[in-house]
């Protein structure tokens, strides 16, 4: 009887410390947390709201997205902690870094910390098939959503029209607006950037006969050799069923991002939450399926905060000195 009684009061006082370990390690949370995402209709919102929901279930925090202007503003808006996490193209994330952000020039975003990666943003472009607009110099003297101002699409596609020596007239607008244009004919084309498929664009494609198109081979050369940042992709008729074969593309990654005074057991808590629900993950959105832990490896500047690094190095990806922030 002795020993069951010690037993019993062992185990209470076990179950009473993590408790109060449990409750202390959260002391310093936030009430609730904020995810900057983009518009309403692009990849980002919808991937950014369903990860900040599974967030607020499995850490039991109220979490949720919210409509931003895209990465530009989502690293200033971490940077001041008017957000406590964003989601960010790392094109768009060095330029904040560096003190050449377009919404905050002048302001190295020097708070901002790396979290976990989520997807290539691949740039791509559609229009009405009975246009007749099949390629990026079809578009010459047309009228161009590139999604919202600040956003990735607006950051790059205006650079990359410049480049190509195409003149184009520059549309901004969120990604279901500008779907909703272009069916009305109101722009010639909308060129985003995103995870694909585009929900806008997969939107659109069930309902008009669309073209989707990207880069020629001379173009991503000409592109690639001018932003360093971007890489090589492609789009496969798996992601878009009107497509007759793979379309070659450009993209630049994708990573979720936070400040650096955010606690370390609630981005550690963010980071195994995404990193260890793929098969959630890949419900929330389809670009999921690069939201793998083997990709950190695509960040190449930014610090990760502490949580995060703690998550990668106990389950063995390995993040550089530089890279700890």
């Amino acid at each position: 009887m002795q020993i069951r009684t010690i037993i019993t009061a062992l185990t209470a006082a076990a179950v009473m410390t993590v408790a109060a370990t449990a409750s202390a390690d959260r002391s310093d949370w936030p009430r609730s947390i904020t995810v900057g995402t983009a518009s309403q209709g692009g990849t980002y919102f919808i991937y950014g709201s369903g990860w900040a929901d599974m967030v607020a279930e499995e850490l039991d925090i109220r979490a949720g997205g919210e409509v931003t202007g895209g990465p530009v503003q989502n690293a200033t808006l971490v940077e001041t902690g008017d957000h406590q996490f964003g989601m960010v193209t790392m094109g768009p994330a060095y330029a904040a870094w560096t003190g050449n952000s377009e919404l905050a020039p002048g302001l190295e975003h020097k708070s901002i910390r790396a979290v976990f990666p989520m997807y290539q943003t691949t740039f791509h472009v559609i229009t009405r098939a009975r246009d007749g607009f099949n390629s990026l110099n079809d578009l010459a003297g047309k009228r161009v959503g590139v999604g919202p101002a600040g956003g990735t699409a607006d950051m790059y596609f205006p650079q990359f029209f410049d480049l190509l020596g195409i003149d184009v007239q520059i549309r901004n607008g969120g990604a279901s607006d500008l779907a909703g244009q272009l069916q009305d004919g109101l722009i010639d084309a909308f060129a985003f950037a995103a995870g694909v498929p585009i929900s806008a664009f997969s939107q659109l494609e069930a309902e008009i006969d669309v073209n989707i198109f990207s880069v020629t081979e001379a173009q991503q050369r000409q592109i690639l050799d001018a932003f360093p940042e971007l890489s090589p992709a492609s789009i496969t008729p798996e992601q878009y069923g009107s497509l007759g074969g793979e379309v070659q593309a450009v993209s630049i990654w994708n990573f979720a991002i936070t400040h650096k005074d955010i606690p370390e057991s609630l981005v550690y808590g963010v980071t195994k939450t995404v990193m260890e629900n793929h098969e959630r993950m890949m419900r929330i959105h389809r670009a999921a399926w690069e939201t793998v832990p083997e990709n950190v490896q695509y960040n190449s500047f930014l610090p990760f905060h502490p949580g995060a690094v703690r998550w990668f190095e106990e389950n063995g990806y390995h993040i550089p000195d530089d890279l700890r922030g």
